[in-house]
Formats: structure tokens, C-alpha cells, sequence
């Protein structure tokens, strides 16, 4: 397996949660320790879970940590939508990130569906 930081998902998914933290410095002080640290977190845990899953011995456990990731980058477009409609960041603020949450979204499903395809068929098969 190639080295985490040579993952395009990842680079892009390490450049969004840098983006994160950037905007959320627009956030008022008194979100510090709410939306500011809960939307910083699950921004950070998109690339940190692609670095530690690919260093797992299988590519089932590759899977799952790529699945974690799916589901904080889902957690994190959540709470981006949440301070815009909250009117903590501006519309101008939030579609740069939106737009690639959701490229970051499907690179990081393509990447599962190829790490372990049988994961992704008893996903479809569960739903």
C-alpha cells in the first residue's frame, strides 16, 4: 500500500479540514467550545482516519476506517449547513466547502468500493 499522504482523497480531505479551521476562526467566542471544536473535530477525523486505516494489516479494516470517514465528512457537512443557516459563516464562506465535502465524498466511496468491493455490496444489500 502507498503511503497515506500520497492519497489524492486524502491531500483534498487534509486541505478541507485546514479550510475548516480557518472559517471557523469567523465563528462568534462564545461557539469556541460547541459548533467551533464539534465541527474542527470531525474535520480532522476525515484525514486522520484514511492515515490510520491505511495502515491496517487488511483491506476489511481499510474499508471500515475509509466507512468512519465517509461519516464524518457527512458530520461535518452537517455542522457547515448548521453555521450558515445559523448566519455564523456567509453563503460565500460555506459553498467552497460544501462543494468539496461533496468531490471528497465520492472519492472517498470510490476508494472503499476498490480497497473492498465485498463491503460495498453487503452495504447495498443491508439498505
Amino acid at each position: 500500500m502507498q503511503r497515506f499522504t500520497d492519497l489524492r482523497v486524502w491531500q483534498r480531505s487534509y486541505s478541507l479540514a485546514l479550510n475548516v479551521y480557518r472559517v471557523t476562526k469567523a465563528l462568534p467566542a462564545d461557539e469556541k467550545y460547541g459548533l467551533v471544536s464539534q465541527l474542527r473535530r470531525a474535520a480532522v477525523s476525515v484525514p486522520t482516519n484514511i492515515a490510520e486505516g491505511s495502515k491496517r494489516e487488511g483491506n476489511r479494516d481499510f474499508a471500515r476506517f475509509l466507512n468512519i470517514s465517509e461519516g464524518s465528512l457527512a458530520e461535518t457537512e452537517n455542522l457547515i449547513m448548521l453555521a450558515r443557516d445559523l448566519e455564523y459563516l456567509t453563503p460565500a464562506m460555506v459553498a467552497p466547502l460544501l462543494s468539496e465535502i461533496k468531490e471528497v465524498a465520492r472519492m472517498l466511496h470510490y476508494l472503499r468500493v476498490r480497497v473492498d468491493p465485498k463491503a460495498s455490496f453487503a452495504t447495498r444489500e443491508a439498505a
